[in-house]
């Protein structure tokens, strides 16, 4: 009987999302064979401290020094769970051009290099796969790039961060303030320390460019997406959009047009009704439409230990039957177009403005003036409270060009009866 088959991995960083890895390929060792045809072994990790212990991971395979993984010809896959740009950026490339496959989870990284770090590893005829980089556990990049890739995708949105839809998720079901509820996320875990790249929208902002860059083929960075947070969202805005049906959501929208891509992140009213509006806590949801499959929705965890690594771990399989059959990097970089990508302000979006006016005669009319000379249609108007002596108004637009609805901010803020612009949010 042919001895089977040992295909040496090494892994670089050993936090969650590293251990969690580890742990799959120990617990699937007698599996892995069946599924791969040879085996998978950890030969490396490594740490800033190898001295440190780490539950769960043989101490034996730690290292400190990239030149041991790099040096190592019996490696033949890196799997990079460090985070960040560098030296991540740096470990990869040079892996890759060692001939070395590479499996990665980091999004700050394949959002900004994606493109350059691709071509490498075709240079090379490696594996450079990222599933782990959007939504989690949620398989969503592979869909793209083959399941669906007989389709011409036309949108790609969903729910892409899990610490704000826990926080928005708190603030619709328990009347949670944004403060409160970030506060929960951060005692639960859900938010970092900093939660600043989730809160700000920029964690989804990036999973969004690469998102897009695969549906569309088409590259996309970080750079090229408008992302608006959170912070601003109040439990009254909540209730109003529970008044008129909606639901609210940071939502990344990408859409391929006629004029170019639109990628954005932000705050958005959903109909109560929408699938995307039922997705709660830290689950995350992508919605895709394309010409020949119609509408698809991939639902599951966004984060954490296992949901992240199994993600990995399908990529770590995937390079690993590759390796056995001689043809990694058939799958290229599939960024063969190069479409024009649409400034925010040449978008166009339904908009609901909540505002503070001085509850005088004439108010109303004023401000309606203001948005029809700027283009913009009013879909209705509600006026609900009264504070102290100023009425509070929320209107709601058709759609508008952005341009055309941030001139008529622009007045209306400056009108003399006008006390505050309390929000702003788009509305699906």
């Amino acid at each position: 009987m042919e001895e089977l088959k040992n295909i040496k991995v090494a892994l670089l960083g050993s936090g969650t999302v590293g251990t969690g890895v580890y742990k799959l390929i120990e617990r699937q060792r007698e599996e892995l064979p069946h599924k791969v045809g040879a085996g998978l072994t950890v030969s490396k990790v490594l740490v800033r401290d190898k001295n440190k212990k780490r539950e769960g991971i043989d101490p034996s395979v730690l290292t400190d020094q990239w030149e041991d993984i790099i040096t190592d010809d019996e490696i033949q896959i890196v799997v990079e769970v460090m985070g960040g740009i560098e030296p991540a950026r740096t470990y990869i490339t040079e892996a890759l051009q060692a001939g070395k496959n590479v499996v990665t989870a980091n999004k700050d990284l394949m959002a900004v290099h994606g493109g350059e770090l691709l071509d490498i590893a075709s240079h090379n005829g490696c594996d450079l796969l990222f599933e782990a980089s959007v939504a989690g556990g949620i398989p969503i990049i592979r869909p793209l790039k083959q399941c669906l890739a007989g389709n011409y995708i036309s949108e790609a949105m969903g729910i892409v961060n899990g610490t704000t839809n826990f926080i928005l998720t708190k603030m619709t079901h328990e009347g949670m303030e944004f403060d409160e509820a970030l506060a929960l996320a951060t005692e639960l875990g859900y938010a970092e320390a900093d939660p600043t790249a989730d809160i700000e929208g920029y964690d989804a902002g990036r999973k969004m460019a690469i998102m897009a860059s695969i549906a569309f083929n088409s590259r996309v960075t970080f750079d090229d997406v408008y992302t608006e947070g959170i912070t601003n969202i109040t439990a009254k805005d909540i209730k109003y959009a529970e008044a008129m049906g909606c639901t609210i959501k940071l939502l990344g929208v990408a859409k391929n047009t006629e004029s170019g891509i639109e990628v954005r992140v932000h705050p958005m009213l959903i109909p109560s009704d929408h699938p995307l509006a039922t997705v709660n806590d830290s689950f995350n949801a992508v919605f895709v439409h394309g010409d020949a499959v119609d509408d698809a929705m991939f639902y599951g965890r966004g984060a954490g230990e296992f949901p992240t690594a199994s993600a990995v771990m399908g990529d770590i399989i995937d390079v690993a039957r590759n390796i056995q059959f001689y043809c990694t990097g058939r799958i290229h970089c599939t960024c063969y177009k190069d479409l024009p990508i649409k400034k925010i302000t040449e978008i166009e979006s339904k908009y609901f403005m909540r505002l503070l006016v001085d509850d005088k005669p004439g108010v109303l009319a004023r401000i309606a003036d203001t948005l029809g000379k700027n283009e913009v249609s009013i879909a209705q108007v509600i006026q609900k409270n009264k504070v102290n002596d100023m009425a509070e108004l929320v209107v709601i637009t058709d759609l508008v060009l952005e341009q055309n609805f941030a001139d008529a901010l622009v007045e209306i803020k400056g009108m003399e009866h006008t006390r505050e612009i309390s929000t702003v949010i788009r509305v699906y």
